[in-house]
């Protein structure tokens, strides 16, 4: 494996200096994946934020440096980015944060808002779009950054991508269809000027007209090709069995929240199957869990070709048909091997039903 230090060489473009999301060894890269591992039973505090990172150097997955509540991890250094720039003139920056649970400290104003967590940051010239699965978090811009106890328990799914600065005006389009519950925000001067979508996300303000979801195709500041797709409420459907399996023409192994109310079966009644994930796995040493501990969210196609995995917003149950959210896709053999290969066991299709 390639050394960490190296990945800003590959990456020129994204060592400009702009906002940008980093490794563990605190260089910005073009993408990341990190998942945060469920804590074993009886195991000290420390061990519920240990995690798994991934980016286009790493050669698949790779044990996090730090811990998740450390500004050492990847996902630390990225955010912290937002605290340390929080006293900046207003327009230097534009933020969004959004969670459906957000920090306890904050309140928040109904749950038929869309299931949806993430942060978007962002100078004149780049920033990133972060999604992740973690309730109550990150806190808002102007305390500190921290991990909240209420994650410790379960694991936790985190997609980071750096875009410029033009496609946030897509990104702020889609987050008007997955109509977050945002609890910090400034998109103020040039930038609501410039991202007029971005500036009315911040501000809950949804789609307003069908139709009621939307794909789109962003490119990251390396060049790195990702596909965003994004329902409202409205759509009234599963996102995963009503629009992403024929979106990417292929069966669907997904994780999720399989604690809720309502769960929807393995559905292999349209043209491509949606299965549910029951134990997870990663390669020796492991660990291996079940689902009924990892808060993640996220999907791999059954085959090779095509090769998508996803990284988003939402559960396959009946009141997550009613609420807006999505995910972000990439084809990268690298990336699908590596989620491919966490699907340990999955629930089947019932004889003779589509559920």
């Amino acid at each position: 494996m390639l050394p960490l230090f190296l990945l800003a060489v590959a990456l020129p473009r994204v060592a400009a200096g702009g906002i940008s999301c980093y490794d563990d060894a605190g260089q910005p890269v073009d993408w990341f994946l990190a998942y945060k591992l469920p804590r074993p039973q009886h195991s000290p505090p420390a061990e519920g934020m240990r995690y798994m990172y991934q980016d286009a150097r790493s050669g698949g997955w790779v044990s996090g440096r730090a811990l998740m509540n450390s500004t050492q991890s990847a996902v630390g250094r990225t955010l912290l980015q937002l605290y340390q720039g929080a006293n900046r003139r207003m327009e230097d920056t534009a933020y969004v944060l959004y969670n459906d649970q957000p920090p306890k400290n904050v309140t928040s104003s109904t749950s038929t808002r869309g299931h949806t967590k993430g942060v978007v940051l962002l100078d004149r010239a780049q920033g990133f779009w972060l999604l992740h699965s973690t309730p109550h978090y990150p806190p808002p811009a102007l305390e500190t950054y921290a991990w909240p106890h209420s994650g410790l328990h379960n694991g936790q799914s985190f997609l980071c991508v750096t875009f410029p600065y033009a496609q946030f005006k897509e990104i702020g389009t889609q987050l008007r269809f997955s109509d977050p519950e945002v609890f910090d925000a400034r998109v103020q001067g040039a930038f609501a000027q410039d991202l007029p979508e971005l500036r009315l996300a911040s501000e809950m303000k949804h789609v307003q007209e069908p139709p009621w979801n939307r794909s789109v195709a962003l490119t990251s500041l390396g060049g790195r090709r990702f596909l965003s797709l994004a329902k409202f409420r409205l759509f009234h459907d599963d996102l995963y069995s009503g629009w992403l399996a024929q979106a990417l023409s292929s069966d669907l192994y997904v994780q999720f929240w399989p604690n809720s109310r309502g769960v929807l079966p393995s559905n292999c009644s349209g043209s491509y199957r949606v299965y549910n994930i029951e134990e997870l796995g990663f390669p020796a040493p492991g660990p291996d869990f079940s689902a009924t501990v990892d808060h993640s969210k996220w999907c791999v196609s059954t085959e090779s070709a095509p090769g998508w995995a996803c990284v988003g917003d939402m559960n396959r149950n009946l009141e997550e048909e009613q609420r807006g959210g999505g995910t972000l896709c990439q084809q990268d053999p690298a990336v699908w091997k590596s989620y491919y290969a966490l699907v340990q066991d999955y629930s089947k299709c019932k004889e003779g039903s589509g559920g």
